[in-house]
């Protein structure tokens, strides 16, 4: 048996790239995108055709894209964009999809950090991305006016035309090759670049996740008719690879039981390895009691190759014990299913005592005024930290002092011990966020140092 190794017919790459061509082989006929601002209609035989076109012509003298260069879209969801998500891949390079969403400068920091050798950009982010001073190609699916195109090598349709459909797109020579740059959202630090191989996309493809809502946010939706799913991941480990599997059992269930068991992250899915939450200190998995805390760790083929320009973070949390750890706080309960207490860098020790920020938020969620929630620690001269709460209230109320802070104050008291209430509340119209609607934790943490 040990003699039967590995052979080219049994050992192909895996890649979502095929999934294209299985598609326009089968269904060619069937649509693949309706866009309904210009009545676009292609059929998947037609997509196959124009990614082979946009390929080609990325290999070409004319771009001279090379295989293992970064190429980024900054861009709407616009026919174009979706076909570069193969395109780009099938020449061969790497794609970098960018916010658009994002200011001027910071599209500039990751297009020089990503060294993007060219950029398909939207007219409505012109203005964004020339800072960087990248090649561009322009995206005009809405045929909108072209009028600075000088700041442009082609339109996209422009390199459409150059490109051949007989191209043989290139195949990754092992499945552990770069596919995608994606960059962190910067909640507690600058953007990282993370890279996945087309395994790791591979083994996540129709998968998708947001930021995690409190129970009290999950009770409300379901109150409105929505059926809410939960999901975990990490842009580190190529998407969700927690899910929290709805046992029948929970269904006679009241609202608010149905929404903690909801809330909670789960268990790993199919297709993924293991994840555990282990001691930060011992290094040993923690009982599964729901109470005792630990870092959690994954380990599974989605796992990223490693951060982009930096070895050291990527030794930091990829590390010889053969685990990858994701600075996430959490528990797993007696039934095996995980749930996420808090950022490492979000726990706050107050005294000696760990107090999980994302808890006190939960029990602020609860406070019908409202709408966002933000715990950070505030330096102490006597404590160390204390936790410092940023709220926003919803329209119904103004920051005009009908809701006081000693009010959110003495409401936390009746929920949690006298360590864990926030010592200090800020009323602010909005909380600031991401370009992905994440709390910019990082800032709020500055905002509460300079209070001190």
């Amino acid at each position: 048996m040990e003699l039967l190794l590995p052979h080219p017919s049994n050992s192909t790459p895996l890649t979502v790239l095929g999934f294209l061509e299985r598609a326009a082989s089968v269904y060619g006929d069937c649509p693949s995108i309706l866009h309904a601002t210009n009545n676009t209609v292609h059929t998947w035989s037609e997509t196959h055709n124009r990614c082979l076109r946009i390929a080609s012509a990325l290999t070409s003298s004319s771009l001279g894209i090379n295989r293992g260069q970064v190429v980024s879209v900054v861009g709407p969801n616009v026919p174009s964009v979706y076909e570069l998500q193969f395109a780009v891949s099938m020449s061969g390079a790497i794609l970098n999809n960018i916010n658009s969403r994002l200011d001027a400068h910071a599209l500039s920091v990751l297009l020089r950090h990503s060294e993007s050798k060219l950029v398909f950009v939207d007219q409505s982010s012109i203005s964004l991305v020339l800072e960087a001073k990248p090649h561009l190609v322009l995206l005009n699916d809405d045929e909108e006016d072209s009028s600075s195109a000088s700041d442009f090598l082609d339109t996209y349709e422009g390199i459409m035309e150059r490109g051949d459909s007989r191209f043989k797109w290139i195949r990754p020579q092992t499945e552990w090759k770069p596919m995608v740059l994606n960059y962190t959202s910067g909640t507690t630090s600058s953007p990282k670049g993370v890279v996945l191989s087309h395994r790791a996309i591979f083994m996540h493809t129709v998968m998708t996740s947001g930021a995690p809502p409190p129970a009290a946010i999950i009770s409300r939706a379901e109150s409105s008719g929505f059926n809410v799913s939960h999901s975990y991941g990490l842009t580190e480990t190529g998407g969700p690879v927690v899910s929290c599997a709805w046992k029948p059992e929970w269904n006679h269930l009241g609202p608010l039981e149905r929404a903690r068991l909801k809330s909670r992250q789960g268990v790993r899915t199919i297709g993924f390895a293991e994840v555990d939450v282990r001691d930060r200190k011992t290094g040993k998995s923690v009982e599964h009691d729901g109470v005792s805390g630990g870092e959690i760790v994954f380990r599974g083929s989605s796992v990223m190759l490693g951060y982009y320009k930096d070895p050291e973070g990527t030794a930091a949390c990829m590390r010889e014990d053969g685990w990858f750890y994701s600075g996430d706080i959490g528990v797993i309960h007696k039934d095996g299913y995980l749930e996420v207490k808090d950022r490492s860098k979000d726990v706050i020790i107050c005294g000696g005592e760990n107090i999980s920020s994302a808890e006190v938020e939960t029990v602020l969620y609860t406070k019908p005024v409202v709408k966002e929630a933000a715990v950070v620690a505030k330096p102490d001269k006597m404590w160390g930290e204390t936790p410092c709460a940023f709220v926003s209230l919803k329209h119904d109320y103004k920051v005009d002092g009908s809701v006081t802070e000693r009010e959110i104050r003495e409401f936390c008291k009746t929920k949690l011990p006298k360590y864990m209430v926030p010592r200090k509340v800020i009323f602010q119209e909005e909380l600031p966020k991401t370009s992905t609607g994440k709390i910019r934790k990082f800032l709020l943490r500055q905002m509460a140092k300079s209070l001190s």
